[in-house]
């Protein structure tokens, strides 16, 4: 292999958001949350549960299966080109301050954050300094003696919990233990992260959900090439009677046109972001599969049309 893992980093001194787990559920959180802008930390002792896996075929894009170290080592490239800081540390605690969380490490690293997501599958004691542990935490009668475990009913079915900005994502939210429904339920929690925190910035629900979904250019005709034609399709879907000041209304409609705009891509964007994306994901390929594969394509080339292709050796 040519790639030699996601770059680590030193956490900071605050985010808007810190993901404890960097399995599935915390990557998939993570993309989604640094893509939209905020800034966003995944902690991870580099042992996800998804490491017991010993080898993994039902995840949806890799026919033949991919083994559990080439995709770890995928995710965290993914959260890092996204824009996260991947800090290969262990959260120890979480505590509500006045002024959002206060997250402490195995390394004595302290971390402020607006916004916590708890993804980390088998253990949450870090959570039990919130104070809340009489609801948080389930007792089980096992051989004579009481043991707790986290209250996977905790969570609504969105991640969102009974105090506020705190999120829980994955099996450690009672989803299931499969990657994939495990890294759906992460972006889920993002997307509600990211719709949360625009409610607090003006955003009212018929817009409060974010898009992260990429369109052709070749897409918009003349008429939305017009900003106002944006401006007047908007006014006409706010709500009637909307507890809302002119000057928010304006602010939110000109940041929704911002964005929905800027998810427009040309013809050329997309080619080089589909070669790009293809040099990514051959990087974690062994070189000598990646030959054999296409000396493989060009035998099989020339036994279908007795042709050697051009620029095949």
């Amino acid at each position: 292999m040519t790639d030699e893992g996601a770059t680590t980093a030193e956490p900071r001194d605050s985010y808007d958001v810190v993901i404890v787990g960097g399995g599935p559920a915390g990557c998939s959180a993570g993309v989604f949350c640094a893509r939209y802008g905020l800034e966003t930390a995944v902690f991870d002792r580099g042992r996800s549960s998804l490491k017991r896996c010993a080898y993994l075929e039902n995840y949806l894009g890799f026919p033949a299966g991919i083994d559990v170290e080439s995709f770890y080592d995928l995710i965290h490239d993914h959260v890092t080109e996204a824009g996260c800081d991947l800090v290969p540390d262990l959260v120890e605690s979480v505590e509500r301050t006045d002024a959002g969380f206060r997250v402490e490490t195995q390394e004595d690293s302290v971390v402020k954050a607006d916004h916590v997501v708890a993804a980390a599958k088998y253990d949450a004691e870090y959570l039990r300094p919130l104070g809340t542990s009489d609801a948080m935490f389930e007792t089980y009668e096992h051989d004579g003696e009481a043991e707790e475990f986290f209250d996977r009913d905790y969570p609504d079915d969105d991640g969102r919990t009974p105090i506020g900005g705190l999120y829980v994502a994955g099996p450690l939210a009672g989803v299931g233990d499969q990657a994939i429904i495990a890294a759906g339920h992460g972006a889920t929690v993002g997307r509600n992260l990211i719709a949360d925190v625009r409610r607090e910035d003006g955003y009212w629900d018929e817009v409060a959900e974010p898009t992260d979904w990429l369109r052709r250019e070749a897409e918009l005709d003349e008429t939305w090439e017009d900003r106002d034609a944006w401006r007047e399709w908007f006014d006409g879907r706010v709500p009637d009677g909307l507890d809302r000041d002119s000057e928010t209304i304006e602010r939110v409609r000109e940041a929704v046109i911002d964005a929905t705009l800027e998810t427009y891509v040309s013809k050329s964007d997309i080619a080089t972001r589909t070669e790009r994306g293809q040099r990514r994901l051959a990087a974690h390929v062994d070189d000598e599969i990646v030959l054999d594969a296409v000396d493989d394509a060009v035998i099989e080339a020339y036994l279908d049309t007795g042709e050697v292709t051009a620029g095949d050796d």
